[in-house]
């Protein structure tokens, strides 16, 4: 017999859904957008929620519709490619890229400052770090006790106060927008959310959600789909509400860092000058808390997903992503960041393809085919996205410079509406008669 799920452990899984997907990234980008967009900060902020909050829930929704893995929302095109893209994105986004980042990233914001930067203190940091990660990611079952009833709500409780904060005690008022924001203040945000890259952890997370509500003996298949959206859905509500606060908090920090080259420095100046010192030992845990949350919801998601392909137990690969994302997390952050980037951008894009296309599948008499060929488009643009990303950038010819939106990194976007407009057409002609030449 099925269970049903308390409104208590409901609202824990939305809280544990929101602490996964809020990690450091969503912290710092929030405040450098409110900062540089100045008077257009709102106009920002909508172009922002779109990519960074609309595009995450919608692929938490698509995923509950197929059972909460990648592997199943990737059926129509394929076995083999779809589990090479399942690859890809888990790999990507777990020991390779994502997980080791949050230890860099949480060492880099809210400890180095505290005790100094250097190769000995991120190992030591890692190390005790990573521990930390791998004993919680062996309890997969226990997730909803130890993030949705502990760690989430501290997490949330923080980042209340960060945001009640901006509210009751802006430093100042927003300095004037930059050249990019005064006349572009909706599509910089936009695009500033699209680089979050939430949507490719919501594809790897989503199994996780439902994994953790199984765990409560859920295993209709109708209230797991439920259950799944609902969480997506909090997590959507809380994340729009962190951002919003951070954009005020950002907005008004122009007279403390004007010229602010990053988030944490923003937070840094404002946790300083509204805490005193005790802000930054504050930001140290926040960061903290918000990294380490994430890892552990990666971890589980990545060792979920290979003990089904590989020849090891989930707790074997718990040790092995752990200990693995701990010695790339040592490279330190320039060079993660270097490195991941440019394939980050390469496998979004057909990402984004597949997840909002799955909810077509009723429409054409081929999906399989209209899959396959836009995302395939949107692969091969995102290449050249990518590769402009990175340091072969020279190799380009120079009509890639100038292809529409390429300045924004979006330069997949048209083509890929065209693709589809143009399978869709050969989809309708070609069936409607049914002539088995086509």
């Amino acid at each position: 017999m099925s269970h049903r799920l308390t409104s208590k452990d409901i609202l824990a899984l939305g809280f544990m859904t929101f602490a996964l997907f809020v990690g450091a990234g969503n912290i710092i980008f929030p405040p450098m957008v409110g900062l540089q967009s100045g008077e257009h900060v709102w106009i920002a902020a909508l172009g922002f929620l779109i990519t960074a909050v609309g595009l995450p829930v919608i692929t938490v929704i698509a995923l509950a519709r197929v059972g909460g893995g990648i592997d199943a929302l990737s059926t129509p095109i394929g076995r083999s490619a779809g589990l090479l893209l399942a690859t890809l994105c888990y790999l990507a986004v777990g020991p390779l890229f994502a997980t080791p980042r949050t230890a860099t990233v949480s060492f880099e914001v809210g400890i180095a400052p505290l005790i100094g930067h250097g190769d000995m203190p991120l190992f030591l940091y890692s190390l005790v770090y990573f521990a930390l990660v791998i004993g919680i990611s062996l309890y997969p079952n226990r997730l909803i006790d130890t993030v949705g009833h502990v760690l989430a709500p501290l997490k949330i409780v923080a980042l209340a106060v960060l945001g009640i904060a901006a509210l009751l005690w802006p430093v100042g008022t927003p300095i004037s927008a930059t050249n990019t924001y005064q006349t572009m203040a909706f599509s910089s945000g936009f695009v500033n959310g699209y680089l979050t890259m939430d949507t490719l952890g919501a594809l790897v997370f989503c199994i996780v959600i439902v994994n953790a509500a199984r765990s409560r003996g859920v295993k209709d298949t109708g209230l797991l789909m439920r259950y799944t959206i609902l969480a997506g859905l909090i997590a959507g509500v809380g994340l729009t509400l962190v951002y919003l606060s951070l954009f005020k908090l950002g907005s008004g920090s122009g007279v403390l860092v004007p010229e602010a080259t990053n988030g944490a420095v923003i937070l840094h100046a404002y946790v300083q000058n509204t805490f005193g010192n005790l802000g930054s030992f504050f930001l140290a845990a926040l960061i903290f808390i918000a990294c380490i949350v994430t890892a552990v919801g990666l971890t589980c998601a990545c060792a979920e997903f290979f003990a089904q392909y590989l020849p090891f137990s989930y707790k074997t690969l718990v040790f092995i992503l752990g200990l693995f994302s701990m010695v790339v997390s040592n490279l330190g952050l320039s060079h993660l960041i270097q490195i991941s980037i440019p394939v980050l951008t390469a496998i979004y894009p057909p990402c984004i393809v597949l997840v909002l296309l799955s909810f077509t599948l009723g429409w054409w008499n081929n999906a399989p085919r209209i899959i396959a060929m836009v995302m395939l488009n949107s692969l091969l643009f995102g290449i050249l996205d990518a590769v402009k990303a990175s340091s072969l950038q020279h190799l380009l010819p120079t009509w890639a410079h100038h292809l529409p939106l390429a300045e924004q990194g979006l330069a997949w976007l048209l083509p890929s509406l065209l693709m589809l407009v143009l399978v869709a057409i050969y989809d309708r002609v070609c069936t409607r008669e049914k002539v088995t030449t086509c």
